[in-house]
């Protein structure tokens, strides 16, 4: 496979990740970081992160725009939870190890 046609999929396939993260909202990044270690944020992140090494003008919150679908705190009044105990615990006990 060549170079332009490897990136092509992995754009592809990072489009089809965000679009299904903005669909499946029930999904709270508390439940991301327990069970994968990343959540929304850490792809905003990457994604600024990115874009500042390739000199291109895309900050956190745009990323996050971006990434959400929607500004953040757009997206934190309607869809955020707050943490259970029990998520707390499962974070607490993974970031431990």
């Amino acid at each position: 496979m060549d170079e332009n046609t490897q990136v092509e999929l992995e754009a592809a396939a990072f489009r089809r990740l965000i679009s299904h993260l903005q669909k499946h909202t029930e999904v709270q990044n508390i439940d991301l970081m327990i069970v994968a270690d990343f959540c929304r944020n850490c792809l905003a992140k990457w994604y600024a992160a990115e874009a500042l090494e390739k000199r291109i003008s895309v900050d956190y919150e745009q990323a996050r725009e971006i990434v959400y679908g929607m500004p953040y705190s757009e997206w934190r009044d309607k869809f955020q939870k707050d943490a259970t105990p029990e998520q707390l615990a499962a974070y607490a006990l993974k970031t431990k190890s």
